[in-house]
């Protein structure tokens, strides 16, 4: 009449209970916030159960029952005491078993005057058990798949699918109700020569450091996404914050970028819909004019961010050059518009 689900935290030292099913208690919840209980009062999934599997086998479920002894071993058994309490007659604890370690158990209870569980209840509730470890371990396959898809395996931090896709979330919530969006596009400077001179896992400790710079001040702005694009850009994705407040982490990143020791900084664009850059209805144009303001702050060395629609407003050169249609351009032209030479 009666299920629960419960999972072994060992680093708190407690059962904590995931889910109640069929007939509960006053004290019971279907989904508990903080319903879990001392590991030392059920010391058998921490002591017998080790050594029975110890020598390689399986861990089988028992039988416990309102009528056996509260008193067992020299401590209080709590699973009789709260059938009890709770008017149950018998239950059946199934350990769970994941990558050959206790994960938690599976716990079946029946109300008193019901026939007490037998020997096959128990071989049943055991292969159940099998049955939750399994799919408990495709769920974790499946968020190592995810987390592998969505992550830069050198940083940790998002990669280039997972801001794409964060980003058109972002302009389409900001196409529904005008929240904010903000973009921050980093280059990361002398990572070649880094790369050239200190070998190239001098080049991967430069890229992790300033991943981490680029995580801590992204912190500063509630929700940001901190993300390698690729080689050595990075960005951050900021919804909701103001314009300035972005601008304001945009210059620590800078700041904190000039003293990481190797490398020459980073050169740093900034693109929000919080400033007067026109009308942003694509994840598209948002990006260009970051990418845009951050060509231009590497041709001029900037040691701050450089924003997009700032200073000059719709005149700033940086958005005149997103808004600007493709053209073909030869090697100069491309220089120029990359902000590697200054217009004539």
């Amino acid at each position: 009449s009666f299920a629960a689900l419960s999972v072994w935290e060992r680093e708190r030292g407690r059962l904590r209970v995931l889910v109640n099913v069929g007939d509960l208690a006053a004290d019971e919840e279907e989904f508990p916030d903080a319903e879990a209980y001392p590991v030392h009062q059920f010391p058998e999934i921490t002591e017998f159960l080790h050594e029975r599997w110890a020598g390689g086998g399986e861990p089988d479920a028992w039988v416990e029952t309102a009528e056996g002894p509260v008193e067992r071993a020299g401590y209080c058994h709590q699973r009789v005491a709260a059938l009890r309490r709770r008017g149950r007659g018998c239950c059946v604890v199934a350990p769970v078993v994941l990558h050959g370690r206790a994960w938690g158990e599976l716990y079946v209870a029946r109300p008193a005057g019901a026939p007490v569980f037998g020997r096959a209840d128990a071989d049943f509730a055991t292969v159940l058990a099998s049955v939750v470890a399994a799919g408990i371990a495709q769920t974790e396959r499946l968020e190592e798949v995810r987390r592998l898809a969505f992550t830069d395996a050198l940083t940790g931090l998002a990669n280039r699918r997972a801001v794409d896709i964060r980003l058109d979330e972002a302009i389409a919530r900001h196409r529904d109700d005008g929240a904010v969006v903000s973009l921050v596009v980093c280059d990361l400077n002398g990572l070649k020569r880094v790369n050239d001179t200190l070998g190239h896992a001098a080049g991967d400790r430069l890229l992790e450091r300033f991943g981490s710079v680029l995580s801590l001040c992204g912190a500063m702005l509630p929700g940001a996404l901190s993300g390698r694009l690729g080689g050595d850009e990075f960005c951050l994705l900021a919804l909701g914050p103001t314009a300035d407040d972005v601008v304001r982490v945009g210059g620590e990143v800078c700041v904190r970028a000039g003293d990481l020791g190797l490398g020459d900084g980073v050169a740093c664009g900034i693109a929000s819909t919080g400033d007067p850059i026109g009308e942003v209805t694509s994840a598209r144009r948002l990006f260009r004019l970051a990418d845009a303001a951050q060509y231009k702050a590497k041709a001029l060395r900037a040691a701050k961010p450089v924003v997009a629609g700032r200073d000059g407003g719709l005149d700033d050169p940086v958005v005149r050059l997103a808004d600007s249609p493709p053209q073909p351009a030869g090697e100069g032209e491309r220089r120029r518009i990359r902000g590697l030479e200054p217009d004539a």
